[in-house]
């Protein structure tokens, strides 16, 4: 199964304005790859998109696309953190795959 995402460049970067962006209802998330040569990218994605897509099993290990600024970027889920208690994803680190 393929998943698509769309998702946005995040000028602002640091806690606060990551604070901000999730009680608009977004997550901040990064795309990097240490093998790839591509610069790491900081990025913004809906709360909603990512916590209906995280459901499935193999959001974890399929390839994902994520649309960015027109452009479609092959990713891999490597890492997600979530609230403690409650089902907020707050923060999703992809790898270029």
């Amino acid at each position: 199964m393929s998943y698509t995402i769309p998702a946005a460049i995040r000028t602002e970067i640091g806690k606060g304005s990551s604070r901000r962006l999730r009680r608009e209802g977004k997550v901040p998330a990064v795309i990097y790859g240490t093998g790839s040569g591509k610069e790491p990218v900081s990025i913004v994605l809906d709360h909603k998109d990512i916590i209906n897509i995280q459901t499935n099993d193999d959001f974890y290990t399929s390839v994902l696309t994520i649309v960015l600024d027109g452009k479609e970027v092959s990713v891999r889920a490597q890492a997600m953190q979530r609230h403690v208690f409650k089902p907020i994803v707050e923060h999703v680190d992809f790898v270029y795959a």
